[in-house]
């Protein structure tokens, strides 16, 4: 009897393929399984969808499978169920979201299992070294004091930003060696959780939190709304071990790489367990050992980003969204899932608690708490002795600025740092100045691919455009008149570093931003040095408002707030909003008091004053009500359809017969064709389609119906288009 297999492939194709199982293969084929199969000229990695005895295809048409590479399914069926989900809910095939869930090395047709794992370990004569000796050689030091605590797998040196060269120089010297083992799952941590550390005593609201959260049971997911410096990693701990302790596992999601270091140090100083990391940081092996750990039960907490969503745990415990509202939860290239939302529909698939922790709440997730979906926690009061921040408004209209900064903010950074405390600037524009302009004739250089100005960036004596990475030699005459009168136009962080550096002599000054902190490592380097003191005055972009615990901070100035007030995007004020409250979070953490300083063109602006005065709590209720009355998401649901092509009119009339094909009535709006914010990018003009329904299953059925006869359309083959579900970047 001839046996025929049903594969996901990873291809843009919404269908599934079917192939032939040769009677050779001794493997009985599973769903779940990856299989490697021919397709066109190449063979690809999949997903087995279903296994039948009969296909429709003719003998000629239908091709053998290579190979079955695994001996079991690869994923739980509650993943499985997840990533079929999510495949429908998101427009895409089932094999383009199957291969969001699976580590690239599994992709690429690695073994599930591995027989043994490197690591490295103290020989006799590190043992017996004195530490002191390393003091002019900090990276040495603090990997040598890792390894006097415990063993150290080859993916913790990466993870735990520990140096590659200080591994190098100790093995040099001969006081540490690698080693390997068998690789045996470790569970002993299931029967004897041990704690390295001893619990803080909560304040009242948090203990109400955590007690709250840990006496239910099955799923249910929480909105843990603290203000800044509340203590919200300390309900996520103590919660942590009441999960532990049943012999469960967590996995904990947080929105930037750079967070990851402090929140694996954070968790391991408290519980003596195994943490998995996952995240585009680590090379492919670091990530599949990281998942075979999780997925054995050997990790009892995996940390991780956006991807680490799709992590198999074998004892599922609970599901922690750190600073939820971010933006970075969204993916914006390929398929574009929002690990909030997916997170949530996991719980509730694996029957375990999810809790969604920030200071900022997203609109959406607001309007779940309030309507009652989900549970709704507060910490309105700062952990220990932090005490509320002070906050101004210094109206900029009619002063001299220099380098962006008013007299008022300076002479209050001086007052500061003369008392020995740290400042933070914060400016979200990140090079020497946003444009170049010529002092004669004005023209302002713009880039030749899109509709965006060049930015100059001093220090690597370019000019760059953001949107596209165009970037040539700061030219040295105007590209329209020929002048030689060129000049920066706007302030950009690393204009404002110098100038912090001349105005300030004795006060170092860091600038942490995308182009600072690009090699590897380097963000952590800079925020040790931070937290050491070696730095005074920080300027940064919003890489500095996220999460970040500096307790010697006790002055936030931010720059350039007018440009976040007016945006072609409905989000904007919500981003705002969540910026402003986040970056302010960053003062007077500790035992010091803060202070939070906007220079503003726009000192009577309405929304600037609810902020400051009523707060972020307050203000987001007022945006939604606001986004009600204006049938905008999360009161109405959205798809954002869009398209590029070198031809604006083929990107126009392709969306213009899309439109055609979607419902206008009541309770369904078709918005556009029209451009998008920036019209031009890379060589292609950009087009955008809104489709919103009142009502979210209405869009699903509509939008289904509608794809495949948006799939025939020949314009759909000449230009690039793609589907945004529920959109957070309109631009």
């Amino acid at each position: 009897m001839s046996l025929f297999v049903e594969v996901a492939l990873p291809v843009p194709m919404r269908q599934n393929f079917s192939y032939q199982v040769p009677e050779h293969i001794s493997i009985t084929p599973q769903k779940g399984m990856r299989v490697q199969v021919p397709f066109g000229r190449q063979q690809l990695i999949g997903l087995i969808t279903a296994v039948t005895d009969t296909c429709s295809l003719t003998p000629k048409q239908i091709k053998p499978i290579v190979a079955i590479l695994d001996t079991e399914p690869l994923l739980p069926e509650t993943l499985y169920k997840l990533t079929a989900w999510a495949a429908r809910y998101y427009f895409c095939s089932l094999g383009q979201m199957l291969s969001q869930a699976i580590p690239v090395a599994l992709r690429k047709g690695a073994e599930v299992k591995a027989s043994n794992i490197s690591f490295w370990t103290l020989t006799q004569a590190g043992k017996e070294a004195d530490i002191n000796q390393l003091n002019r050689a900090p990276a040495q030091r603090k990997l040598l004091h890792s390894l006097r605590e415990r063993d150290l797998e080859l993916s913790e040196i990466t993870s735990l930003d520990l140096s590659k060269a200080a591994v190098k120089a100790l093995d040099d010297k001969g006081w540490i060696e690698k080693k390997t083992r068998i690789l045996e799952s470790d569970l002993s941590w299931r029967n004897a959780l041990e704690m390295t550390e001893e619990p803080h005593r909560l304040n009242p609201e948090q203990a109400i939190a955590v007690a709250t959260l840990t006496q239910q049971s099955g799923y249910h997911c929480t909105l843990l709304e603290g203000i800044t410096g509340s203590g919200k990693t300390e309900v996520y701990l103590a919660m942590l071990e009441t999960i532990l302790r049943k012999g469960k596992q967590a996995l904990i999601l947080v929105p930037e790489i750079g967070l990851t270091p402090q929140t694996i140090n954070r968790f391991r100083r408290r519980f003596n367990v195994k943490v998995a990391v996952i995240h585009s940081g680590l090379t492919d092996n670091q990530r599949l050992d990281a998942w075979r750990q999780a997925k054995s039960g050997e990790a009892a907490i995996i940390i991780g980003t956006r991807s680490a969503l799709f992590t198999p745990m074998l004892y599922p415990g609970v599901i922690i969204l750190d600073e939820e509202h971010d933006a970075s939860f969204k993916q914006q290239e390929g398929v574009g899932y929002h690990a909030r939302d997916l997170a949530v529909m996991r719980g509730h698939l694996e029957q375990i608690p999810v809790l969604l922790g920030t200071a900022t709440p997203s609109l959406e997730t607001l309007q779940n708490a309030l309507n009652g979906r989900y549970q709704h926690l507060h910490l309105g009061k700062r952990a220990g002795a932090a005490e509320k921040v002070r906050q101004g408004i210094i109206d900029i209209r009619n002063q001299p600025l220099r380098s962006g900064v008013s007299h008022a903010l300076l002479n209050e950074m001086r007052i500061h740092l003369d008392a020995g405390n740290q400042v933070i600037l914060f400016l979200n524009r990140r090079g020497f100045a946003p444009a170049l302009i010529c002092h004669e004739c004005g023209h302002l250089h713009e880039c030749d691919r899109c509709d965006a100005f060049f930015t100059v960036h001093q220090a690597l004596g370019e000019i760059r455009c953001h949107h596209c990475s165009n970037q040539y030699a700061i030219p040295r005459q105007c590209h329209s008149c020929g002048s030689t009168m060129l000049a920066g136009q706007g302030v950009g962080t690393e204009q404002l570093a110098s100038f912090l550096e001349k105005e300030f002599p004795n006060h170092p000054v860091v600038r942490i931003d995308r182009d600072t902190t690009r090699n590897k490592g380097s963000l952590e380097s800079h925020l040790n040095a931070i937290h050491k003191g070696e730095y005074k005055i920080l300027v940064g972009t919003q890489m500095l408002a996220k999460g970040h615990h500096f307790p010697d901070v006790t002055l936030v100035g931010l720059l350039d707030v007018d440009g976040a007030l007016f945006s072609a995007d409905f989000r904007a004020p919500e981003r705002f909003g969540q910026l402003y409250t986040q970056v302010s979070g960053r003062a007077g953490r500790a035992t010091k008091p803060g202070t939070v300083l906007l220079q503003t063109h726009q000192s009577d602006n309405a929304m600037l004053r609810e902020l400051m005065h009523k707060g972020y709590g307050e203000f987001a209720r007022n945006q939604l009500f606001e986004r009600t009355q204006a049938l905008l998401p999360p009161a109405w649901h959205m798809v954002l359809i869009r398209a590029e092509a070198h031809q604006a009119i083929d990107a126009d009339n392709l969306l213009s017969q899309i439109g055609a094909l979607l419902p206008q009535d009541d309770e369904c709006e078709v918005i556009g064709p029209m451009p998008a914010p920036l019209d031009r990018k890379a060589g292609k003009y950009r087009r955008q389609l809104l489709f919103q329904t009142k009502n979210r299953n209405r869009l699903q059925a509509e939008f289904e119906r509608a794809l495949p006869q948006i799939e025939q359309l020949p314009l759909a083959k000449k230009c690039r288009w793609s589907i945004d579900r529920d959109p957070q970047d309109l631009l």
